[in-house]
């Protein structure tokens, strides 16, 4: 099961997930100048990133709206990067977040667990229930895939529809009990479903709950550093077992900013990685 193989990376490197939710912005000036298209800029930032980090990281998050956001070559630079990212033996996750009626979902399940865009996980939207997951699930049984359902997401606003309360319940404690049934079939040998969920740091006392209601959940959790989560706050979520993996973006991939532009970029962003790293481990 691909959560035990997640959950064994998290406990014997690290429980960090690094974002790749890059655009030219964030690409240094040394790999900008190049002659190439921002497709292969982009894809050769990534690459250097996987080199540098992948051997203390438990995975890698790729956000396809910031490739799609380049049309075709950043499509092809998207393909490029969890194509690199699974050679090196890594986990990539696509963050893609797809959500729409099963015969739609089987369509995007093929799209994103075959082929060109092949991913280890994907991030789903649960919140038109069963039959938008349920075409995912042969590739969880036959091809050693894994989902991360949004539950609890990190974004102020999220409190509009998933805080509402249903009896005396908030209505993400109901979506939580649907996704550890899901999930159910799909259990490894470590306790872990490879039907996950997204839960943000930014709410660590929501998150304390989510934890006990959900005890076969491994979770994809973003929120930290730049959004506010630290690593004191994941120790408490943390304190039985590690059942997820921490995810930051902006917060690693932009450490080279404002202090150099030239070929050691990769060493600012190798740090911050470590930073993450030790922040995290040393509250465990």
């Amino acid at each position: 099961m691909i959560a035990d193989k997640l959950y064994k990376k998290a406990i014997e490197i690290s429980p960090v997930c690094v974002g790749l939710d890059s655009q030219i912005a964030y690409v240094p000036g040394c790999i900008r100048a190049k002659d190439i298209s921002e497709g292969e800029k982009i894809f050769e930032f990534n690459r250097q990133i996987i080199d540098a980090v992948y051997e203390n990281v438990a995975c890698f998050k790729v956000q396809v709206a910031y490739y799609e956001a380049l049309g075709i070559d950043g499509m092809r630079a998207y393909a490029k990067t969890l194509q690199y990212i699974r050679k090196k033996g890594a986990i990539a996750i696509a963050d893609v977040k797809r959500g729409d009626i099963s015969s739609t979902a089987i369509q995007y399940a093929k799209g994103h667990f075959e082929g060109d865009f092949e991913s280890d996980y994907m991030t789903l939207n649960a919140y038109m229930g069963q039959d938008a997951i349920s075409p995912y699930y042969p590739y969880l049984k036959e091809k050693n895939k894994g989902l991360f359902l949004l539950l609890k997401t990190s974004n102020p606003s999220s409190a509009d529809f998933q805080d509402v309360l249903v009896g005396k319940r908030p209505f993400y404690e109901l979506v939580a009990e649907k996704i550890e049934q899901w999930g159910e079939a799909f259990i490894g040998s470590e306790g872990f479903s490879a039907v996950g969920a997204v839960v943000g740091l930014t709410y660590p006392s929501e998150f304390l709950r989510i934890v006990k209601q959900m005890p076969h959940t491994f979770f994809l959790i973003p929120g930290y550093g730049a959004q506010g989560g630290t690593g004191k706050d994941i120790a408490q979520i943390f304190q039985d077992k590690i059942c997820g993996v921490v995810n930051s973006s902006r917060g690693l991939i932009t450490a080279h900013q404002g202090k150099t532009e030239d070929t050691d970029f990769i060493e600012y962003i190798q740090q911050a990685v470590m930073a993450m790293k030790e922040d995290i481990v040393k509250w465990l």
